[in-house]
């Protein structure tokens, strides 16, 4: 949930040394349609590397307008779709103006009424990026994963690139350098949601960590932290993330993978 005065606004405001952070993802919704990405990952696909980071081509993550409005679940889909270009192709480097046109158009979102600055939800999100695109961007499919799911999680980041995650933030979070469960663990200030909901995409992992982008920056969490707060996460398959032969830099095929989500539709 979003947190501020009312159950689905766009996000409080927090404050650090020349930085201002906004919120903005609604509670998840879920739809029996949605494909689940357990699915598709049988016991003959490899399991996912112990490390991978596709942390390293962008140098510059944009803001995208997160800093005034609650804009985040768009940005996390820009974001995605500018890492994908970075790696695949020529990095697309999405724009504010971009970000709140498609905030516009998943929620109604006006920038002059604050009142229509409610955040948006995740799977919402998901099918306007698939049927419609955002800024000239799209996604062919999407997957499911488990909230909270380890190796779904490493699955997603390793063979697409990054999972779009939603986040159920604890207070607690606000102004640690790497996100964490506090000592006393999830309650106060450390209970999920207790700050509000955030959408993240999620690019890199270790045994120890995991690189999400937000407000314009790389941002570690632990796993801990992962397991505790992330309320939905999902697998999304774009043609940003295809090389001329159709393959992922990391060669694996996406087109067969579309084949096998439409056949268990």
């Amino acid at each position: 949930m979003a947190s501020g005065t009312t159950p689905h606004q766009g996000g409080n405001t927090v404050t650090e040394p020349s930085l201002t952070y906004r919120l903005g993802k609604q509670e998840p919704r879920h739809d029996p349609r949605t494909f689940q990405l357990a699915r598709y990952l049988t016991d003959e696909l490899p399991p996912a590397p112990a490390h991978v980071s596709w942390a390293e081509k962008v140098e510059q993550w944009g803001m995208l307008a997160n800093d005034r409005y609650g804009d985040c679940v768009p940005v996390g889909a820009l974001h995605l779709a500018q890492n994908w270009t970075a790696y695949a192709s020529t990095e697309y480097v999405p724009t504010e103006q971009e970000a709140l046109t498609a905030y516009t158009a998943m929620t109604g979102f006006d920038p002059n009424d604050p009142n229509t600055d409610n955040g948006t939800v995740m799977l919402d999100a998901l099918n306007h990026w698939r049927r419609a695109g955002i800024a000239g961007h799209q996604i062919m499919a999407y997957a499911a994963c488990e909230p909270g799911n380890v190796e779904h999680i490493k699955d997603s980041i390793h063979l697409f690139a990054g999972s779009y995650v939603g986040m159920s933030l604890p207070r607690s979070a606000q102004g640690q350098q790497v996100w964490s469960v506090p000592p006393q663990g999830p309650v106060g200030d450390g209970r999920p949601g207790s700050w509000g909901g955030h959408c993240v995409p999620i690019i890199a992992y270790s045994s120890r960590r995991l690189i999400c982008v937000t407000w314009g920056q790389l941002k570690p969490m632990t796993w801990r932290f992962f397991r505790t707060y992330c309320d939905e996460a999902y697998a999304a398959l774009s043609e940003d993330w295809l090389r001329a032969d159709r393959t992922a830099p990391n060669g694996f095929d996406l087109d067969e993978l579309k084949k096998d989500l439409a056949s268990i539709g």
